[in-house]
């Protein structure tokens, strides 16, 4: 009877040791859980932001879908463009074409706070025309360059500059702040851009005006000389009859 009384307390003490380990093991386990900078892959659905489950290698887009990428500190929370447009804003200005879609692509270079060193380009809206086949991949190569590694982007439009995926030390109070949303800038419309164009340059809008204008001052000389002509012609016939 006492020798199963120690054996069962041998065992609980087993366990009990067995427990007090795990404890210690899983808050250091979690405590050592890397942290890494990289471009977050989102899809636009209504309102709200969706991480793609599937990578954008793997992701047929839709036409008139909105696509979205965010570079963010992994862990602080799902750090997704701070901004919402719709395919309007963005492509309604590029017509459809056959054999194509068009894909609004969102780019949020992220907060300073997320960046090794500089400050990041303010996100902004493009619009991607590429073939029905093609994949986020090739949506996101249509509208800026990528820097990719063994499948993942590392770098769009040179930011960053180097590196890929690079591991965070230690998590800032910055880091873990809660984004702000901001204004996401939005290509104007091909014909608001052919008017700015013109602003900026009158002569290359007004180029019929001043062709019509030079053509009727070298009218007027042709006819202003060709009347002198014929003056000189009369008074040479009136010397020639007296």
């Amino acid at each position: 009877m006492q020798h199963a009384i120690a054996s069962r307390s041998g065992r609980l003490t087993g366990l009990g040791l067995v427990l007090a380990l795990l404890m210690v093991l899983v808050p250091m386990s979690s405590a050592h859980a890397a942290t890494y900078q990289y471009w977050g892959y989102w899809t636009l659905k209504g309102k709200t932001w969706s991480f793609s489950q599937n990578g954008p290698a793997k992701t047929h887009p839709a036409d008139g879908s909105v696509e979205g990428w965010r570079w963010s500190v992994s862990g602080t929370s799902a750090r997704h463009p701070r901004g919402v447009v719709t395919f309007k804003q963005v492509c309604g200005s590029t017509p459809a074409k056959s054999g194509d879609k068009r894909v609004a692509v969102v780019i949020d270079y992220g907060r300073k706070a997320d960046a090794s060193t500089g400050t990041p380009p303010a996100p902004i809206a493009k619009c991607a025309q590429v073939p029905t086949k093609a994949t986020g991949a090739d949506v996101l190569a249509a509208v800026s360059t990528v820097r990719n590694s063994k499948g993942m982007v590392c770098g769009i439009d040179n930011w960053p500059a180097s590196g890929c995926g690079g591991a965070v030390k230690k998590v800032t109070a910055a880091q873990k702040a809660p984004d702000t949303p901001v204004a996401i800038k939005v290509p104007a419309a091909a014909s608001a851009s052919h008017s700015a164009a013109a602003a900026a340059d009158p002569a290359s809008s007004n180029g019929s005006g001043h062709g019509a204008l030079i053509g009727w001052i070298i009218g007027i000389i042709v006819v202003l000389v060709l009347l002198a002509l014929l003056v000189v012609l009369r008074r040479r016939r009136a010397d020639v009859e007296a």
